[in-house]
């Protein structure tokens, strides 16, 4: 199945995330853009995430991959510097260090 996700806004998360008393546990999942509390592939993907894997450039560096995702993450988020990761894990570590 896959289902339509909502875009949120800065103010949206803040909002949820006070609501939830800061508890990540707490969180409804309607609020949550992007959910890094699992990183086993439990969401089904649309046929665009499958072509997307199909023609996707497995290089580790310098991938076009790399290029759209940096430039999506800062039109949508407006983060000027970006580390991506492999796994779940990996984000939360790099997230909670700060």
């Amino acid at each position: 199945m896959v289902e339509p996700i909502k875009m949120t806004t800065s103010q949206d998360r803040d909002r949820a995330i006070g609501e939830a008393g800061y508890n990540t546990f707490l969180l409804r999942s309607e609020d949550v853009y992007i959910d890094l509390l699992t990183d086993s592939g439990t969401s089904a993907m649309s046929d665009w995430q499958w072509a997307g894997m199909m023609l996707g450039d497995e290089a580790y560096a310098g991938s076009k991959n790399f290029y759209h995702l940096e430039e999506s993450i800062r039109e949508y988020y407006g983060y000027r510097f970006i580390v991506p990761t492999h796994q779940g894990r990996g984000a939360e570590h790099i997230l909670s260090a700060f």
